[in-house]
């Protein structure tokens, strides 16, 4: 079996560091590829792993036995826990909701968008409502099925991050489990992992 990362490196941050603000440390001045796998490193569980260029472990899930629990929470290395996930049903439809750590009220709000309901898209899309404005994302995948590649676009239509399945350096073709995440300039990495762990409970692989 290829590595998913042919690098794992614990960072090795003090305390100082720590104190770093949110957006110095999930939002960077140039693109940043992330390799996301749908397991969990504890004993290959269920869950997400989610690698760094150089190989260091940033984001993690871990559900232990169950899958596709309807509610997730997304974490650093160290276990902080930056977003809470949560499946909410109204009858035949199903939403989803973003906690931000500190927030008591949804930071964002997951929905299928009108035209995947009523089957006028062969592919799926769903609409990222934001709490605190009027803004709002789209979540659309880039293949019909169970395939975990998808774009993230926001409300001018710009492409903020991207995931395709990974190839090896050698050309080799990982699982559908395993993707590679591009995430452009200026962008807050942690919301988008917030909403791949979103898409990732859609397409049941977490």
């Amino acid at each position: 079996m290829a590595k998913v990362h042919p690098l794992t490196v614990v960072p090795t941050e003090d305390a100082s560091s720590s104190t770093t603000s949110c957006s110095n440390k999930y939002m960077t001045s140039k693109r940043e590829t992330f390799t996301v796998w749908m397991k969990s490193l504890l004993m290959q569980g269920n869950g997400c792993t989610a690698f760094n260029e150089t190989g260091e472990v940033v984001y993690r899930i871990d559900n232990y036995d169950d899958k596709h629990s309807n509610e997730v929470f997304l974490m650093d290395l160290r276990g902080k826990v930056l977003f809470t996930l949560c499946e909410h049903k109204m009858g035949v439809f199903t939403r989803w909701k973003g906690y931000a750590a500190d927030g008591a009220k949804p930071m964002f709000r997951v929905r299928k968008s009108c035209r995947s309901i009523f089957g006028n898209e062969k592919s799926s899309s769903y609409k990222v409502t934001m709490g605190s404005d009027s803004s709002f994302y789209r979540l659309k995948s880039l293949s019909a099925g169970k395939s975990a590649a998808f774009r993230i676009t926001d409300s001018n239509r710009r492409v903020v991050a991207e995931a395709k399945r990974k190839q090896s350096s050698s050309g080799v073709v990982l699982g559908d489990d395993v993707l590679s995440l591009v995430v452009e300039a200026d962008v807050d990495h942690s919301f988008i992992m917030a909403l791949v762990t979103v898409y990732g409970l859609i397409k049941r692989q977490i």
